[in-house]
């Protein structure tokens, strides 16, 4: 068996998958580079190249014996103008613009709206914005048939630019056909987190739990301002979170991203939930080898926040150096996390612990950590709601979970800090001890003479019965009896 040291970091990587890494050799090279996970976008490819991109991941999975997570973003409904005679109009700026209902090719001062759900719903002095923002326009008059518009910036537009209503909550479902056909195919797959678009409100996560079955993990993205509303809901119904910063950045002002950003960090954390930050990291290393300071800074400023995972989108998917950018990405994370105010600063968030068991066990276990030299909490768990909660802590010491589903430990693959090893049951404490250890030596958490922390409830594999807090030391014996291979899943 090929052994793998642990990664070296607690914050993970996302890395897109695109044209520019769909290739297995590449993807190799990006897991080694440092990614944690995959994303698959569904907005682009089909569902066969999708299925190779997959089955090249499950690869890697049993060439390195490590899990690996695979989250299928799914595209979510897009708004779009219809045509333009010749194919683009100008707006001029402060000239008049109007969206109706008439499916004829537009020009200069009218097209199409193919939404009939927006006409009505806006008001005066609310805004639409085409093609991310470039061109603004505010309303001056509206009714069932049009949408009559001020250019505060114009510009060219051409066909089916997309469209964004950042100052009303659009009553329109998170979820399209494509989008339940994707997902279809997604779980099929056994694609272990599911990323929702366009989530408006908590009701939106409703159909996509449905229609998933208990199979897989939900990511809720923020990308609209009216999901702020409701932020603590939707975070509640969800397993995870995406600061989509990209679409957010387009319907608000780009200096109320970074507090949002932060602020929606925090509340999932709060929660003991993954929180993904993503969009624009690392983007000018699309064209280019290197990062700029500021882009290196906002990577850092993120992994300071405590998130659970930082993303690659166009970096990875279509980008000239995809690599450069999963190198990259694990060296900020790497330097930040060596710093010695980096637990400091992920604690000022304040987590008290929910008054039950495992709550305050998961907090001994981050006093202990800080109070005794310790080189691993060792996590039994079968759902993963255990090392969740201990994550939620952001102890000063890395992880290892250990259960015995493979989609546990997949999923755990977005967590902070967790190096999750799929592995046979156990059925008593003591082998619960000697298992620890064993996998803590194989798998580099720990030499003769180091202290660990175990996790688990008793009676094992019961959910929910977090339970028992033990410290144990490896010894030379441990050592000579280590042997390689036999505890782990295939």
């Amino acid at each position: 068996m090929q052994k793998l040291d642990p990664r070296g970091r607690k914050v993970k990587i996302l890395a897109t998958v695109g044209p520019a890494s769909s290739d297995p050799a590449m993807l190799r090279r990006l897991y080694k580079a440092g990614a944690d996970a995959f994303r698959v976008n569904m907005s682009h490819g089909d569902h066969a190249t999708h299925a190779a991109t997959i089955r090249a991941i499950r690869d890697l999975e049993r060439e390195f014996y490590r899990p690996v997570a695979i989250l299928c973003d799914l595209q979510g409904p897009k708004l779009r103008v219809g045509t333009f005679k010749g194919g683009k109009a100008v707006i001029r700026h402060s000239g008049h613009f109007t969206l109706d209902r008439n499916p004829e090719p537009g020009d200069e001062t009218r097209v199409e709206l193919p939404h009939p759900e927006l006409f009505g719903l806006l008001s005066k002095g609310q805004r639409l914005l085409i093609n991310d923002g470039k061109i603004r326009l505010v309303v001056k008059e509206a009714d069932e048939d049009r949408i009559f518009c001020s250019a505060e910036v114009g510009g060219v537009i051409s066909d089916r630019k997309g469209v964004n209503v950042p100052d009303a909550e659009i009553p329109i479902p998170a979820m399209t056909d494509k989008d339940r056909k994707d997902l279809a195919f997604a779980m099929d797959q056994g694609a272990d987190w599911i990323g929702l678009s366009f989530v408006q409100r908590p009701e939106d996560l409703a159909e996509a739990r449905r229609l998933m079955g208990g199979r897989g993990a939900l990511c809720a993205k923020i990308e609209k301002p009216m999901a702020i509303r409701r932020l603590d809901e939707i975070i509640e119904m969800s397993d995870g979170i995406m600061v989509a910063r990209g679409d957010l950045g387009v319907e608000l002002e780009p200096y109320e991203v970074p507090p949002l950003q932060k602020q929606i960090v925090n509340k999932t954390r709060l929660k003991g939930k993954p929180v993904i930050v993503a969009t624009q990291m690392l983007e000018s290393m699309i064209e280019s080898p290197a990062p700029t300071r500021a882009e290196v800074s906002d990577v850092a400023n993120a992994v300071y926040d405590g998130a659970d995972a930082v993303m690659l989108s166009a970096e990875t998917a279509a980008g000239e150096w995809p690599e450069e950018a999963v190198t990259i990405m694990h060296k900020i994370a790497v330097q930040v996390e060596r710093d010695g105010e980096y637990i400091q600063r992920v604690r000022l968030l304040d987590t008290p612990p929910d008054p039950t068991t495992a709550d305050a066990l998961s907090h001994a276990c981050m006093t202990i950590a800080d109070t005794v030299s310790i080189s691993a909490i060792t996590v039994f768990t079968g759902s993963g709601s255990t090392a969740r909660r201990v994550a939620r802590e952001r102890p000063s010491v890395p992880m290892l979970v250990l259960t015995p589903s493979m989609k546990t430990a997949r999923r755990l693959a977005l967590l902070w800090g967790a190096h999750a090893v799929a592995t046979k049951d156990i059925g008593s404490f003591e082998e619960m001890i000697a298992k620890g250890k064993r996998m803590a030596l194989r798998h580099g958490f720990g030499s003769a003479g180091s202290k660990l922390i175990a996790l688990a409830g008793v009676p094992f594999g019961t959910p929910g019965s977090t339970n028992l807090l033990h410290v144990v030391t490896l010894t030379g014996d441990e050592l000579e009896r280590h042997v390689s291979g036999e505890d782990e899943l295939k």
